[in-house]
């Protein structure tokens, strides 16, 4: 009598959760361990710009013999900046953000970052009168005292810096008096008066420069700039806006935007 065929029993598959469950540990411990801080912006948006193609280029440079956009990706990657700058600039970033904690508590400060490196913002109405370039030193003393150490740590020795002056969109006349006959001298020059925005912009950066450099920055590092209204981080059409549009920017500038 002929034996009946055994039909092979399927393979069990129940190392496949405990394969899932390693992969996701792993994933788990690789996320611990990314520090965004640590990341260099020009690095990270390089890389971004060489992976970015569209599809026609992709089938161009895999199915013809013309380079595709991918070709020079090598010699893009080769020439990036050194990982250790944008460790440098992320250990820059938590001494910022240690050193102006109350500041940055009470929103007199704030730090961020873009493809220019690492930006210190300073709110305008903390530090000057609406209308005036004059700066408030006796309650932005401490402040502007702990800049001049910061931009003094030995993580910025190889860095320039760039301060930038901002308004909102309010016409400068609308913000002084016309006449100023009755004003002693020092309210005269606390209200003094600007043909535009960009005039007061630009007179509040070089203030901010002329404090740093007396209490001990290199002025040789820095460069100033005034833009008026014409990069507001907000609309100017609600007065929250406008308050934050009025701001001193201090870039740390990246080595490609020197």
């Amino acid at each position: 009598m002929a034996r009946e065929k055994k039909e092979p029993s399927k393979p069990s598959t129940a190392w496949q959760g405990t394969y899932g469950d390693m992969i996701t540990l792993m994933l788990c411990f690789f996320v611990m361990l990314y520090n965004p801080s640590e990341v260099d912006i020009t690095q990270l948006a390089t890389i971004q710009e060489s992976l970015q193609m569209n599809q026609t280029e992709a089938e161009t440079g895999g199915l013809a013999l013309s380079v595709g956009r991918l070709a020079d990706l090598g010699n893009t990657i080769s020439a990036l900046p050194a990982l250790e700058k944008g460790r440098n600039l992320g250990t820059a970033k938590k001494k910022a953000v240690s050193l102006f904690a109350p500041e940055i508590k009470s929103n007199k400060i704030t730090i961020s970052s873009d493809e220019r490196g690492l930006i210190i913002t300073l709110a305008a109405d903390s530090f000057f009168e609406r209308g005036s370039a004059e700066l408030n030193i006796d309650e932005t003393r401490e402040t502007l005292l702990h800049l001049s150490e910061f931009f003094n740590l030995p993580d910025l020795d190889k860095r320039r810096f760039r301060i930038e002056g901002h308004t909102d969109n309010t016409p400068v006349s609308s913000l002084v008096p016309d006449t100023l006959d009755d004003e002693n001298e020092s309210n005269k020059a606390k209200k003094q008066k600007f043909d535009s925005n960009w005039e007061l912009s630009s007179q509040r950066a070089i203030n901010v420069l002329y404090y740093l450099a007396d209490f001990g920055v290199d002025e040789k590092k820095f460069s100033v700039a005034g833009y008026a209204d014409t990069r507001p981080k907000f609309s100017n059409d609600t007065p929250e806006g406008q308050a934050y549009n009025r701001r001193v920017d201090i870039v740390i500038l990246d080595e490609g935007h020197f």
